[in-house]
């Protein structure tokens, strides 16, 4: 289907301009969802104010700012009812709770229709397709971003697994954190290329990088 009826969910920018440079989804409406859900505190209220104010603090930028990188570039998806959503994420676990937080939306907007989830390699080229609905995404949501347990049941498998990760990664015995306590005397710099180059299936990136360093670092001292 083309135009209106179809709405296509990218995670992030460099996905939607990779798209749009190949013409990949040609005449198809493709929004990005520029953020790094995976990483900074949340509310269960998505995409509301306190939600703003709360990922704005995460990022280091003004609740505006991140209206005009975040939000503007969604409006499509809040402004308009869309027959048909196909979401085009990678199988990291950064992408994983992006799409998690697009899906607990969904579910709170009470979108009924099927959804068309495409992860994607390295490349940008689709690897694996599923089909679900929103309902019930929205428990998922506050189970793990807000009380850091893991759901009984979550379809499919590549979110499965990035909630898992997304509950592990930052605990004292996590292979990241284990990893950053053996380098203690690798620069800053280094040693965010190595976690970049060894964590490939966290999908953070070197801003996410810098700061958990730093603050592991700040506590070992």
């Amino acid at each position: 289907m083309i135009g209106k009826s179809t709405l296509h969910i990218l995670n992030g920018q460099a996905m939607y301009n990779f798209f749009k440079k190949t013409n990949f989804l040609e005449q198809e409406l493709m929004v990005p969802f520029n953020e790094a859900m995976c990483y900074g505190n949340t509310c269960d209220d998505v995409f509301s104010d306190e939600f703003i104010e709360i990922r704005a603090k995460v990022h280091h930028v003004t609740p505006a700012q991140y209206n005009e990188i975040t939000l503007k570039p969604l409006q499509p998806l809040f402004s308009e009812k869309f027959t048909h959503i196909a979401l085009w994420f990678d199988a990291d676990m950064f992408c994983q709770i992006n799409i998690l937080t697009i899906l607990a939306w969904l579910d709170q907007a009470e979108h009924l229709d099927a959804i068309d989830l495409n992860i994607v390699g390295d490349q940008f080229e689709p690897v694996s397709h599923f089909t679900l609905k929103a309902k019930g995404y929205y428990a998922i949501f506050k189970q793990v971003l807000i009380d850091k347990t893991m759901p009984e049941n979550i379809y499919p498998e590549p979110l499965k697994k990035g909630i898992e990760q997304y509950l592990n990664y930052l605990k004292k015995d996590s292979d990241l954190l284990k990893y950053i306590q053996k380098h203690q005397d690798v620069a800053e710099e280094e040693l965010m290329v190595a976690l970049l180059k060894k964590f490939k299936d966290y999908g953070l990136g070197d801003t996410q990088y810098y700061e958990i360093i730093r603050s592991h670092r700040q506590k070992s001292l």
